[in-house]
C-alpha cells in the first residue's frame, strides 16, 4: 500500500515539475517575441529584427548611423569645388568627382539651401538602402547654406552616355550587344524593384536613362533614388506632347497631368528606358523627319511588334539577338508604357521577364562548335518587316 502511495505521489510530483518546465519555456518565448517586436518598432540594428516579418509587407530598413562629412574635407576632395572636378548637373544640383582623404572616390552633389532637419532625416533613410543595383548614398553635409550629398562613385557613367551621349558628352565606341543591354536592363529593374519592396515603399519619381549608371563591370546601378523628396519646389507639369523635353518623356501621363507618382509611374519610366536602351537614341526624338511622333508615341500607336522592330532597333546591335527574344522585349516595353497605370505590370514581373529573356538569349545566341549560332538570328526580323 505504501509503495503504491509513493508511486502516486512521485508521479504527481513529476507531472507538476514537467508542467512547471513547460510554463517557463512558454514564458521565455513570449518575452523574447515581445523584445523582438519592440526592436523592430524602434528601428534598432539588432540582427534579430525582421526574422518574423509577415510576407508581403516589404523589406524593412534598419536606420544606420550616416556619415556626416565636414565641408573642409569635401572642399579638399574637389579642390574647392573647382570646374575641373565638375562632372555634371542634375535636379539636385552640381555634381563633382572627389577624392577623400582615405583614398575613396566619391560623387558629390550640392545645392544652395538653408539648414533643414528634414533633409537629415531623409538622408538617413536613403543611406540605409543597400543593394547591388542602387548607387549607395554615403553621407551628407550641411554648411555655408548648402546641402551636400556624397555618393559612391560609379566609374563608367550613365547608360545614356554609352547610347547617345549628352550635353558636352561623347558616345562611347564600345558595342553593346542585345544580351549586354538585357543585362543592364535586368540590373536596373532589380534596383527599382528593391525600392518598391521597401516598407514603406519608395517611389523613385525620376527614373531615366541618365540615372542608370554602370560600373567597371557594366553592372547597372540606379542613381538618385528619392532625390525628388529633397527638392523644395515641385516641378511644373509638362506641356503638350510637342513640347515634351528629354526628361519629361519619362513621366507617365498621370504624372504629367496630375503629379500623381506611384510605383506604376516608375514602371512607365522604366519602359521608356527600355526603349532607349534598344533604340540607342533619345525617346523624345521624332521617329522620322516627316513624322510628329516621338519614339514612345510610335510604340503606343504601333503595337504590332513585327512591323515596328526594324524602326526601333539600334543598328549597332547587329544580328546578335533572336527574333522571338526581341519581339518579347518590345512586348514588355509596350506593357510598361501603357497609358492606363492599372494595365502596367509590377516591377517584380518586369524583373522576372527580363531574367527569363536574358537567360534564353544567352543560351540561344552563344556561338558553338565552329562559330555556328544555335538559331537563326535577328536578321530575319528585318526581312520580315514590311
Amino acid at each position: 500500500m505504501s509503495r503504491t502511495l509513493a508511486a502516486i505521489v512521485g508521479g504527481a510530483a513529476g507531472a507538476v515539475a514537467l508542467l512547471g518546465v513547460v510554463i517557463l519555456v512558454t514564458w521565455f518565448f513570449l518575452c523574447n517575441n515581445r523584445s523582438v517586436s519592440r526592436t523592430s518598432e524602434t528601428g534598432s540594428s539588432d540582427p534579430s529584427q525582421g526574422g518574423g516579418r509577415p510576407p508581403g509587407q516589404g523589406v524593412e530598413l534598419v536606420i544606420r548611423e550616416t556619415r556626416v562629412f565636414k565641408i573642409e574635407e569635401l572642399c579638399s576632395a574637389t579642390k574647392n569645388f573647382s570646374d575641373k572636378s565638375l562632372i555634371g548637373e542634375g535636379k539636385f544640383g552640381e555634381v563633382y568627382k572627389g577624392l577623400l582623404d582615405d583614398g575613396m572616390l566619391v560623387a558629390i552633389k550640392r545645392r544652395p539651401a538653408p539648414f533643414s532637419n528634414d533633409f537629415i532625416e531623409e538622408v538617413r533613410y536613403l543611406a540605409s538602402i543597400q543593394h547591388r543595383n542602387i548607387v549607395t548614398l554615403l553621407g551628407y553635409c550641411q554648411a555655408n547654406d548648402q546641402q551636400i550629398l556624397v555618393y559612391e562613385y560609379v566609374p563608367n557613367g550613365s547608360v545614356s552616355v554609352h547610347l547617345y551621349g549628352g550635353a558636352g558628352e561623347h558616345v562611347t565606341k564600345e558595342k553593346l550587344e542585345f544580351k549586354h543591354r538585357l543585362s543592364i536592363a535586368l540590373g536596373a529593374a532589380k534596383g527599382l524593384a528593391h525600392l518598391h519592396s521597401l516598407s514603406p515603399r519608395l517611389t523613385h519619381k525620376d527614373f531615366k536613362t541618365a540615372n542608370v549608371l554602370v560600373d567597371e563591370n557594366f553592372i547597372a546601378k540606379v542613381a538618385d533614388a528619392g532625390v525628388r523628396n529633397f527638392l523644395s519646389r515641385v516641378d511644373t507639369a509638362a506641356g503638350p506632347s510637342s513640347q515634351i523635353t528629354a526628361d519629361d518623356i519619362f513621366l507617365a501621363p498621370e504624372v504629367r497631368e496630375f503629379r500623381r507618382f506611384s510605383e506604376k509611374s516608375d514602371v512607365y519610366s522604366f519602359g521608356v528606358f527600355l526603349l532607349e536602351l534598344v533604340s540607342g537614341k533619345e525617346a523624345v526624338g521624332l521617329i522620322s523627319s516627316d513624322s510628329n511622333q516621338n519614339l514612345v508615341e510610335w510604340v503606343q500607336n504601333h503595337q504590332e511588334e513585327g512591323t515596328m522592330s526594324s524602326v526601333v532597333i539600334d543598328p549597332q546591335i547587329g544580328n546578335s539577338f533572336t527574333t522571338e527574344g526581341m519581339e518579347e522585349y518590345i512586348g514588355l516595353i509596350i506593357g510598361c508604357v501603357e497609358v492606363s497605370s492599372e494595365r502596367r505590370p509590377a516591377m517584380s514581373y518586369v524583373v522576372m521577364e527580363l531574367d527569363r529573356l536574358l537567360e534564353k538569349e544567352m543560351s540561344l545566341t552563344t556561338i558553338m562548335g565552329e562559330g555556328t549560332p544555335v538559331v537563326t538570328l535577328g536578321s530575319q526580323l528585318f526581312r520580315a518587316a514590311k
